[in-house]
């Protein structure tokens, strides 16, 4: 603000507002703002709205990942229990691979 002010008596104050990205309606809000003592507060105090916007914010938090748990603990489930079928598949299939491997075979006449 100061800075905007000193350039503006000299005729820069729109240069400084091109800047910084600022539109005039920005001083304006802050001038008041300042009027009304707000700035120099600003900082000092935690608004009780922000508090309880931040505290419903990490409770919506807390539920999502609440969520994400249980989706990814079911899909571990349901990991566990596919690995569980293929090893017993698998152990099935060595077993039966064994037992062709020891009939004999007839000899092949010529």
């Amino acid at each position: 603000m100061a800075e905007y002010e000193a350039a503006k008596v000299a005729g820069e104050g729109g240069a400084i507002l091109r800047r910084e990205g600022l539109y005039h309606s920005h001083i304006l809000e802050w001038r008041a703002a300042r009027d009304a003592g707000a700035l120099t507060a600003l900082g000092t105090r935690k608004s009780p709205v922000s508090e309880s916007r931040r505290r419903s914010g990490e409770a919506a938090e807390i539920e999502r990942l609440r969520r994400r748990n249980e989706r990814l603990e079911a899909d571990l489930a349901r990991t566990k229990t596919a690995l569980e079928i293929m090893g017993k598949a698998h152990a099935l299939l060595e077993t039966l691979s064994e037992s062709a491997g020891d009939t004999t075979r007839p000899a092949r006449r010529r």
